[in-house]
């Protein structure tokens, strides 16, 4: 959660994420960090920033709005989304952006397929892991693949997943430069400087750009909104899940009583039975009479 008092800001929030990464006068950090990401197989030279509310042509279609998007030289498209609470749809959510890319790219009324698709990643930083993480693993790269043979069967859609919780290196063992941005990532918000093995030029921008007291008057004032969203949202969640516990507890009570009340009720009416069985039996009843009078009377 994003806090007033820190020296920099989390980069996980809304505001320190697009503030560091979704402007394009400082464009070459967001490039930095996916040629790190893509760890040579991928080179991307240039981007260029794409609106974040993206609408359709079809009026009725529903518009998407996005963290970050950037298209780079070779036409390759990148959505780039932090998400720091878990969703019940998220991977839909996913999918379906993926899709609305994917069905843009070819303009109304095109008479035929004769134009190959570009390229497109969904790229998410999670603050939570995955239901199916695995272990010991913090990206999960996903493509088309075929079950049958787990060969690549689509090579334009990719969907990388980043489990920050995953990520538990410490500073010691940061060697390659994805460990160091990662590790940022996750952590800045509680360091007071920029760390000895942190010594490329691009880290000395982004620890400086990140630094609370050097936003403008403007910018802070986006960043004391942001921490108040964020607190009330918090504060909600916790209110919410307080009081589903405190109507769990009362139904539970009044469960439990309701259980005594019917045992007790049932406890009487069998007494009640067994009385009168003794009786008919003094009276000379036999077992069959008595069972054919309860069950008609019942």
């Amino acid at each position: 959660m994003p806090k007033r008092n820190n020296r920099y800001l989390d980069l996980k929030s809304d505001f320190g994420f697009k503030h560091l990464f979704g402007r394009s006068v400082h464009k070459e950090i967001l490039i930095d960090f996916l040629n790190a990401l893509f760890q040579g197989r991928k080179i991307i030279s240039d981007i260029v920033y794409s609106p974040t509310e993206y609408t359709s042509l079809h009026r009725d279609t529903k518009r998407v709005f996005f963290d970050l998007m950037c298209t780079a030289t070779d036409g390759e498209q990148f959505i780039i989304e932090m998400q720091r609470k878990g969703q019940r749809y998220f991977r839909d959510r996913s999918v379906y952006y993926m899709a609305r890319l994917t069905t843009e790219q070819l303009p109304p009324g095109e008479p035929s397929w004769n134009k190959p698709l570009k390229e497109i990643y969904f790229i998410a930083i999670l603050d939570f892991p995955l239901e199916d993480s695995i272990k010991n693993t913090y990206i999960q790269n996903i493509s088309l693949t075929n079950t049958d043979s787990g060969n690549l069967f689509y090579n334009k859609t990719h969907y990388i997943f980043i489990e920050l919780p995953n990520f538990d290196k410490k500073e010691i063992e940061l060697v390659k430069k994805l460990d160091k941005w990662l590790y940022l990532l996750k952590n800045i918000q509680d360091l007071q400087k920029l760390p000895n093995t942190f010594n490329e030029p691009i880290f000395h921008q982004v620890f400086e750009i990140a630094e609370v007291n050097k936003l403008t008057k403007e910018e802070r004032m986006l960043f004391d909104r942001n921490v108040k969203n964020q607190m009330d949202y918090d504060a909600s969640i916790r209110f919410a899940a307080e009081e589903a516990m405190t109507k769990g507890r009362l139904l539970g009570k009044l469960e439990g009583k309701l259980e005594g009340k019917l045992e007790g009720q049932l406890e009487g009416e069998l007494k009640e039975r067994r009385f009168i069985i003794k009786q008919l039996k003094n009276a000379g009843m036999t077992d069959n009479q008595i069972a054919e009078l309860l069950n008609t009377n019942s």
